[in-house]
């Protein structure tokens, strides 16, 4: 179930730490928000190591569909009505930098990066979609609605801004992380504050650091910060389609000349890579049932019939209470700890967007787009208490399977025969084993 990215390159690999190490900022992940902070940091000569508890790139960031836009569904609208115009734009403004970041380095390496025209597209609702395009001209951005698009059934149209991209994301990565002061294998058991700093325990070293990134994907530590209240994780599918860009006798046009994304929940994802057609879709609450690949295997065989599917994968994404990352001080009661977490399905310039952010943070330097993805910002939105709701239910369901995080019923999830918690995401294999956070161990009980 390897994608398409982690098929085609060969990443690097790094010792695991061997001795007691102090260094001024540790960063733990080896995700893509973490890579990208090193490679920041390093820039900046600033003193620090990441470590990583298995490879560099094994967990979410290989599982991407590698899109770099600032257009991250219908948002804009939404945006406006909650935080206002200012901060509106200040959040496209940061994702942005972040795309321009992208084409600078880019053009330094043979990451197979393309420009390309984005469309957001409604099966049903027009007036939506000419509602976003206000949105995103009132911020002073370019995006026009379009009618006609190249995709394999009726739309209502789309909203199109131009000058976006699509790369490949794991040759970028491994280019930038060659470098770095990376230590894998190297699995942070516990955190602890010291007079001389914050203390990391590994089986392999003690690691003392003035501050610490955490860029876990889902953030592991519960006392601070709350993001088990804050955050619930989506779990969606792509497959990759060869023979679907060539006119094959189905309803699909032989030509898509951009990166398409339905506006609703439910729908289908289009780009393309080389030959191939990369679909996605299936999107559902994880631990929650879902249609996994078949729905995507089902749409192949109806728009494309003489394709064939070459690959399947699945990722998982932390869903903010209001669809904006938490980027910043990890809770008010801890200023040497930060974290980059909740990228909402658009990790690829949240990440940089993040690691731009916490490099000024870590230097003690003003960023302009900081407050708008502060994580201490307000919690009060309608989705808090659908995620209360939810982890109640599952703390009050009797099973034997319990989520060694917070104790939640674990779900047994047939179609990737992974036992998967509703509450906050976290995923295990057939035998118990860990596989997705924010546990750190595997099931106890495995009866």
């Amino acid at each position: 179930m390897n994608s398409i990215w982690s098929d085609t390159v060969s990443l690097p690999a790094f010792e695991p730490l061997g001795r007691d190490i102090k260094t001024d900022v540790l960063i733990i992940g080896g995700g893509i928000a973490g890579i990208l902070s090193s490679f920041m940091l390093e820039e900046a000569g600033v003193d620090y190591v990441l470590v990583e508890a298995d490879r560099i790139l094994s967990g979410i960031t290989k599982n991407t569909t590698a899109k770099l836009t600032v257009q991250h569904g219908l948002i804009y609208q939404g945006l406006v009505k909650r935080f206002g115009k200012e901060r509106a734009k200040m959040y496209l403004q940061a994702n942005e930098d972040a795309l321009n970041e992208y084409r600078s380095l880019c053009q330094l390496m043979d990451c197979e990066f393309e420009e390309k025209d984005n469309y957001i597209y409604s099966l049903s609702d027009r007036g939506k979609l000419e509602r976003e395009v206000r949105a995103i001209k009132q911020l002073g951005y370019s995006a026009e609605y379009v009618s006609d698009l190249p995709l394999p059934f009726a739309t209502a149209g789309a909203v199109m801004v131009s000058g976006q991209a699509q790369f490949h994301p794991l040759k970028f990565l491994a280019e930038i992380a060659e470098d770095l002061r990376i230590y894998e294998h190297t699995k942070v058991q516990e955190l602890e504050q010291s007079t001389s700093g914050i203390v990391a325990v590994t089986a392999h070293g003690i690691i003392t650091a003035d501050k610490v990134i955490v860029a876990t994907h889902f953030p592991f530590i519960n006392k601070h910060g709350s993001y088990f209240l804050k955050m619930y994780q989506d779990r969606s599918y792509v497959i990759g389609i060869e023979g679907a860009l060539k006119g094959n006798g189905g309803k699909g046009s032989s030509i898509l000349n951009g990166m398409y994304l339905d506006e609703a929940q439910k729908g289908l994802s289009f780009r393309t890579y080389g030959d191939y057609l990369l679909l996605g879709g299936g999107s559902h609450r994880t631990g929650k049932q879902g249609s996994s690949w078949t729905e995507l295997e089902a749409a192949a065989l109806r728009y494309y019939p003489k394709s064939k599917v070459n690959y399947r994968w699945a990722t998982q994404d932390c869903m903010t209470l209001d669809q904006v990352p938490y980027i910043g001080q990890y809770s008010a009661r801890t200023p040497n700890l930060y974290v980059a977490t909740g990228f909402n399905k658009w990790g690829m310039t949240s990440a940089m967007a993040a690691a731009m952010i916490l490099k000024d943070m870590v230097l003690g330097r003003e960023n302009p787009y900081a407050p708008v993805f502060s994580p201490q910002r307000s919690i009060l939105r309608p989705q808090l208490f659908v995620n209360g709701f939810e982890a109640t239910v599952n703390l009050l369901t009797p099973t034997k399977k319990r989520c060694p995080h917070l104790g939640c019923a674990l779900k047994w999830n047939p179609q990737e025969h992974t036992w998967d918690c509703p509450c906050h995401g976290s995923r295990f294999t057939e035998k118990g084993e860990v596989i997705d956070n924010p546990a750190t161990g595997d099931i106890k009980n495995k009866d």
